[in-house]
């Protein structure tokens, strides 16, 4: 108990410091003022000094907002030492008509407050200060803090890591970058499925032609891109570009009802794809069209159309290689010819996905630290979405193990309006991250309370 009261005792400094840091619009986007970005920054640098942070530093890289690292030496040569990450900056609002409240005024919500990034990723920012100012900034392991400030757009920070690595070796690394399957449910994420986006074309005619004297033989291409793009999934919604690795989901996952909600299906409108939900949403391929270009309803006019495009966006397996993956979808375009017309393939940009090793020291501590800060076993999922540096660590300390939980949920509403983070999370988050490097430490023999 004493733990949580500590912790508990610390709930309303630690919640004053997220409403500061989520009032500050830190995007890293371009076409976004560069001044809230190191705002944002020179607030969190400053927190992490007081926490009793010896060492806070700044890492500049090209066109990339700067880099917090910050460094407490193991208080023992026994210790280990534990690597945490987090990220400062924000996604853009979107249409700020679709909001309940101004994006960056933190506004109270039940249970909770509401603003841009209070959940991805400034909760988890503050979740580890929260454990630092438990500790008096002496934990019982070394520390290494890693916050980036471009992570949502990306930047040349994701490589860096093992051009470095000595500064980022550890023997576990935390990334709070993400959270609960729901809220109140403990949650570790063992798996990140890889993204490739992929552009195809199709052009036929010089320019359009008048539909009622050319339609019905003229080749109308985006007939052809349809017809291509109908061949990527079978009758059921599953893909069917062959070659992408799919298997049985074991782990946690959504039940119907609640990925409906979340997904904000339409009543009538089935899913798509067979398999559990898991299975379709961490452990196979999803082919998405994220892009169309074509005449507009609204613009269109009786003609033959001689150019269309889309854009995809693959989404594969955590161990599928990715160069392999996006081959398979590539060559699968290349090899169609709609009513006898070629496809123009491009391929782009492409990220692997990570699956985290189970069953070390690490691993079981973070099981202990998630059954006391909820209360109750942990349930393990993966996500589609990505976070591009955790391979960059990997490879910089490649005998570190990586645990991925965090103060966000599934509800949370990132990357869209309304976005909230929840204070029950926030708060036993923290006190996860207490008991964490607690258990990690003891099972190196140097424990110590909080």
């Amino acid at each position: 108990m004493k733990l949580e009261a500590t912790v508990d005792g610390l709930m309303d400094g630690l919640r004053a410091d997220l409403e500061r840091l989520a009032a500050i619009p830190s995007i890293s986007f371009p076409g976004f003022p560069a001044g809230p970005v190191e705002e944002a920054h020179d607030l969190l640098a400053g927190l992490l000094r007081d926490a009793g942070v010896p060492h806070v530093e700044r890492l500049d890289l090209p066109d990339t907002a700067p880099v917090i690292y910050g460094e407490i030496l193991p208080p023992t040569p026994e210790a280990p030492t534990v690597l945490l990450y987090g990220h400062y900056d924000v996604q853009p609002p979107g249409d700020e008509a679709l909001w309940k409240s101004p994006p960056f005024e933190p506004t109270p919500v039940e249970g909770g407050l509401r603003a841009r990034g209070i959940a991805d990723d400034k909760s988890n920012v503050i979740a580890h200060l929260g454990m630092l100012r438990a500790y008096g900034g002496r934990p019982p392991v070394g520390i290494k803090i890693v916050i980036e400030g471009q992570e949502e757009y990306g930047s040349a920070f994701d490589d860096y890591p093992p051009s470095d690595p000595e500064r980022f070796a550890c023997d576990a690394m935390v990334i709070a970058d993400l959270g609960n399957l729901r809220p109140g449910t403990p949650t570790l994420t063992t798996g990140l499925r890889g993204a490739c986006e992929v552009v195809v074309e199709v052009r036929t005619l010089d320019e359009p032609r008048h539909s009622g004297e050319f339609g019905g033989a003229a080749p109308d291409a985006l007939l052809v891109l349809l017809k291509a793009l109908g061949t990527l999934h079978d009758v059921h919604g599953d893909v069917a570009v062959e070659g992408l690795r799919r298997e049985e989901w074991d782990g946690t996952t959504y039940t119907e009802e609640e990925f409906r909600d979340l997904a904000g299906v339409r009543d009538g409108v089935p899913l798509i794809g067979s398999g559990s939900l898991g299975e379709r949403l961490w452990s196979g391929p999803a082919i998405t069209v994220i892009g169309l270009d074509a005449p507009s309803v609204e613009h269109a006019a009786s003609a033959v159309v001689p150019y269309a495009r889309a854009k995809l966006n693959l989404r594969f397996h955590p161990r599928q290689d990715p160069r392999e993956a996006r081959d398979r979808l590539v060559d699968h375009l290349r090899s169609l010819r709609p009513f006898g017309v070629p496809l123009t393939v491009t391929p782009g940009d492409t990220g692997p996905g990570y699956e985290a090793a189970t069953g070390g020291p690490a691993y079981r501590a973070a099981l202990a630290a998630l059954k006391e800060g909820w209360g109750e076993d942990a349930s393990y999922v993966a996500t589609g979405g990505s976070i591009p540096l955790v391979n960059g660590l990997a490879k910089a300390a490649p005998g570190a193990e990586v645990l991925l939980f965090g103060a966000q949920d599934s509800m949370c509403n990132l990357h869209a309006p309304n976005e909230r983070v929840l204070f029950s999370e926030l708060r036993n988050t923290v006190v996860a991250m207490c008991a964490f490097v607690r258990e990690y430490a003891a099972g190196h023999g140097t424990g110590a309370d909080a």
